[in-house]
């Protein structure tokens, strides 16, 4: 099997909704999102929605791109809701009609909101669509409608209401929306749209949507009642150079012709196209950059040797600084390496003598030294105390992020006491 990065195909990972079939829970993703991912030329790869994922996403590496559509309603408790304004009864009302959609899923809000999160620090392309719009937008410090019809239409007169959804005709319903001049969404749906009106036919299942949209985005459509029906982001929407924030309330990929798999617009599928375009232009940036990085130096046994002696001696010197304990007589065997190591500066850069001078200065301004370490430990009280404040969720956040910072570290500190190495080496 190619091990080769240049040859395997952009990976784009999607969560799976779980359902319970014959009295166990299913996961499923609806196959067209799968087809058009692979019709245009990536990989889904889809990420089990079982207890404790959300804390093993780094496992799921590489990542191209994320596509997140559908599932529950998000945990309210995610996002500022409760001004709603919305009675018990009224909530009552809506688990009734949308039973399916607003049993709260918490596991999967975890691994879908850590997920785009991650997207955008990385700045990975992101399609969301229904409810992965809503969890972009929750993600980004934006809000939603716990309920369209409780909290929008009721404000709205009946000219401007819209149905948006009908259980009674599901993949039959539309409902029309105005698209929005010089978007992503314009340019797919251009030559389906009358020049005046702006006005395209779209689907429609759910029954929350976007309150208050997150400040770095900007609208792409709107429903009749003022709803939210896509967004993105302009300054991370260019998929030729890999950048694709976007969501979607509608699915385009179900937009089809009663008993066809014929699109309803030519435009539909464009918004998977100009995905994994982003998609295959972000692995290439990653890999380019990947490439860059010098190939670990390979030494021969007897230079591995000696570089682990080497650091061996300095691991010890270094527990003896921090500690502040004396040498221990056992160890000074193994001091010695590194003290003729050291000592050996006639071979040394002049950058190298500089930087063992400031060491030593370092060391011998011991008084200022315990000053520091008094201070550090002040930080540590006051940082174990916030981070007793901090959910479980802003935890494990944290504890990855600083995981990934020392595999980083640790793989820069091995190369360059590897340089090192190699400098001493005889000619």
């Amino acid at each position: 099997m190619a091990s080769d990065l240049s040859v395997i195909l952009p990976r784009v990972l999607i969560v799976s909704r779980r359902t319970l079939r014959k009295n166990k829970f299913v996961d499923f993703v609806g196959e067209y999102h799968l087809d058009l991912i692979v019709g245009y030329g990536a990989v889904p790869v889809i990420i089990p929605r079982v207890t404790g994922v959300h804390r093993l996403l780094e496992s799921f590496e590489p990542i191209h791109g994320v596509l997140l559509c559908e599932g529950e309603d998000i945990d309210p408790s995610r996002y500022e809701a409760e001004h709603s304004g919305l009675s018990p009864e009224e909530f009552e009302e809506i688990r009734r009609l949308h039973a399916s959609d607003t049993a709260i899923d918490k596991e999967k809000d975890s691994i879908e909101l850590g997920l785009a999160k991650l997207c955008l620090e990385r700045n990975i392309p992101y399609l969301g669509i229904c409810r992965g719009s809503q969890v972009l937008n929750v993600a980004c410090g934006g809000t939603l409608y716990q309920d369209i019809g409780k909290e929008l239409q009721k404000k709205r007169p009946q000219c401007e209401r819209v149905v948006h959804i009908d259980y009674d005709n599901y993949d039959g319903h539309r409902h029309v929306v105005k698209v929005l001049p010089n978007t992503p969404l314009n340019h797919w749906f251009q030559e389906s749209l009358d020049g005046e009106k702006m006005e395209i036919l779209v689907n429609s299942y759910h029954h929350q949507g976007v309150k208050i949209l997150a400040q770095r985005f900007v609208p792409m459509a709107f429903a009749p009642d003022g709803l939210i029906e896509g967004f993105y982001d302009p300054d991370a929407y260019n998929p030729e150079e890999g950048k694709f924030i976007m969501g979607l309330q509608f699915h385009p990929e179900r937009m089809r012709r009663p008993d066809s798999d014929e699109f309803d617009y030519p435009g539909c599928p464009s918004a998977y196209q100009e995905f994994v375009k982003a998609v295959i232009a972000y692995q290439k940036k990653v890999n380019g950059s990947t490439a860059l990085l010098p190939k670990p130096l390979q030494l021969d046994k007897e230079m591995e040797k000696r570089r682990k002696i080497i650091v061996r001696s300095f691991s010890i010197a270094k527990d003896m600084y921090t500690t502040g304990r004396g040498m221990n007589s056992s160890k000074e065997s193994e001091l010695k390496a590194g003290a003729e190591f050291l000592e050996s500066n006639t071979v040394l850069s002049l950058q190298q003598e500089n930087r063992l001078k400031q060491m030593g200065a370092t060391v011998r301004n011991g008084s200022s030294y315990f000053q520091r370490l008094k201070m550090n430990e002040e930080r540590e009280r006051a940082a174990k105390n916030l981070m007793t404040k901090m959910s479980v969720e802003q935890l494990s956040e944290l504890m990855s992020f600083y995981r990934m910072m020392g595999q980083i570290c640790s793989e820069i500190l091995d190369q360059k006491l590897r340089d090192i190495v190699n400098d001493f080496e005889p000619s």
